[in-house]
């Protein structure tokens, strides 16, 4: 799994974020995303903003699994 095109990838789709965080432990990818994007989104609609960022690696078998963590700012602050 090639960790610094998958962050450069939700660098990409994410260009407002405030923190990216990306690694990958096994064959499950780990990522961290802070942005105002995620503002009055629902859990699921988080989810569903990264993984349409991923799909192209999820369709290629090179990114199996995604634990992720989607916070606004003022989440990322609190924790």
């Amino acid at each position: 799994m090639d960790i610094v095109a998958i962050r450069a990838l939700l660098e990409q789709h994410f260009p407002e974020s405030e923190h990216i965080e990306a690694d990958y432990e096994g064959s499950y990818l780990n990522v961290t995303i802070v942005s105002e994007v995620f503002i009055g989104l629902t859990p699921l609609k988080k989810q569903q903003r990264v993984y349409a960022a991923l799909n192209e690696k999820i369709a290629s078998g090179e990114v199996h699994a995604v634990n992720m963590k989607t916070l606004t700012p003022e989440q990322w602050q609190s924790s």
